[in-house]
């Protein structure tokens, strides 16, 4: 794979939500394979399916702080102005740069903590992206099949797996976009 979509803007699919789309249709090519009778109307995606066809033909830590610092312990007005000179007193000021020490640690904890949650989660959508991937592959290659050796079916099965291998080469395509393919 080349070089992964990292602006959200730029994806096809933005998060695993987007992804339950591509899983449906999944499940359905599944489902055709699986029942040589279905047909569009026996579908849950069936209107997805018609519509295809029709384009397809169409074209805390300052709180802790704070309590524990001062020579005072506890939430009074006494111990809160202690705390906060205490912790002024660190970097040579005093109860105003306390508010300023106290509230360092959790500024810069909030921001790390969230970066490693949309590291995290980034790698997960990718993760999910490139399984859906190979998933949708398989059942598009599986349909193709299914096209090939049912011929001879009449007109609404034929519509039926045409709009299911249509759906899955467009799930592909934004799939192979996103994951830089």
């Amino acid at each position: 794979m080349g070089e992964y979509v990292k602006s959200k803007k730029n994806m096809n699919f933005q998060s695993q939500d987007s992804l339950k789309t591509v899983e449906n249709v999944i499940i359905d090519a599944d489902e055709a394979l699986k029942e040589k009778t279905r047909k569009i109307k026996d579908s849950p995606i069936g209107e997805a399916l018609a519509g295809a066809i029709g384009v397809s033909t169409g074209a805390g830590v300052g709180f802790a702080s704070l309590y524990l610092g001062g020579s005072v312990v506890g939430l009074s007005a006494a111990g809160i102005t202690s705390g906060l000179a205490a912790a002024g007193s660190l970097i040579g000021g005093g109860m105003v740069a306390g508010i300023a020490v106290l509230a360092a640690p959790a500024v810069i904890l909030g921001g790390a903590s969230m970066g490693m949650a949309s590291h995290f989660k980034n790698k997960k959508l990718r993760e999910a992206k490139e399984l859906i991937y190979k998933n949708a592959i398989a059942k598009q290659s599986a349909i193709l099949k299914a096209l090939d050796t049912e011929k001879n079916a009449d007109k609404d099965r034929i519509d039926y797996l045409t709009g299911l291998n249509i759906l899955l080469q467009s799930a592909i395509k934004d799939l192979k976009q996103d994951l830089g393919a």
